[in-house]
Parts: C-alpha cells; structure tokens; sequence
C-alpha cells in the first residue's frame, strides 16, 4: 500500500463535499510529475486530503478505490484520473504551518514542491501526520 496527499481547493471541491459525495472522480491534474504519481496509484492505497489556499491544512483521509485510468471528460490518454471513497474527516486538522515546525520534514514534497498536488507520502509521515491529526486509527 502507498500512502499519497492529494491537493484541492476547497472553494471548487472541499473533502466535506467528497464526504457527501461518497466518492469521486479526482481529476483536474495537469503537472507531469502529479500524472505520473496518479499513474502508479493503486485501489486500496490511502490518501490525505489537503485544503489549499488560505486554510493549508490537511483536513480528512481517503482511499483510492479504482486504477488510473484516462480522464473520459479530455481527449488525451496522458491525463489520467482516479477515483477516490471519502474515509474520515481528521479529528484535528493538521496545519501546513503545524508541519513546517517539526524538523523531520525536510524531505517532504509538500515543503520541497509545494505547487506539486499529488504528494507521496512515506511510511513514517504518513504516521506522523495521522498523530497530528489525532487519528489513532482509521476504521
């Protein structure tokens, strides 16, 4: 299992609407290295969701629940898309501000490419981020 944090704008689509949703089609990737990120996702792999602009904090966990496949909105088989299932809202969100205090971040894509909107997340992050967030377990 690989563990991911994927970027939203909450004005266009926010985790809260994913939760009501249920689930969605996570489109809208142009970067390259985000597309080839999404190329190598896999069902069952988790996901953070990031809220962008002015609130920057994670704010709720997801699981990818399809493989990628091209976007059937565009007409380009390079643009891939994959759909996601809403798992939890976190219990404390976790500030990007929260994460730039804690030295262990370093070599996290989050601080080193920020315009990057689908991040790999380690092993030991991913955990760090979910005790941040006050989530000791997911189910």
């Amino acid at each position: 299992m690989a563990y991911w944090l994927l970027k939203t704008e909450p004005d266009n689509y926010s985790y809260f609407d994913l939760q009501k949703d249920g689930n969605t089609v996570w489109d809208g990737v142009n970067n390259p290295l985000a597309l080839k990120h999404l190329r190598t996702m896999e069902i069952g792999d988790l996901a953070l969701i990031y809220h962008t602009g002015k609130e920057r904090q994670i704010v709720g966990v997801a699981e990818i629940i399809s493989k990628p496949y091209a976007d059937p909105a565009l007409d380009d088989a390079k643009r891939v898309v994959v759909d996601v299932q809403a798992i939890r809202k976190v219990t404390q969100p976790v500030t990007l501000a929260k994460i730039k205090q804690d030295a262990n971040w370093e070599n996290f894509d989050l601080l080193r490419l920020p315009r990057l909107s689908v991040v790999p997340v380690s092993e030991l992050h991913w955990q760090r981020l979910l005790e941040l967030a006050s989530i000791y377990q997911l189910i």
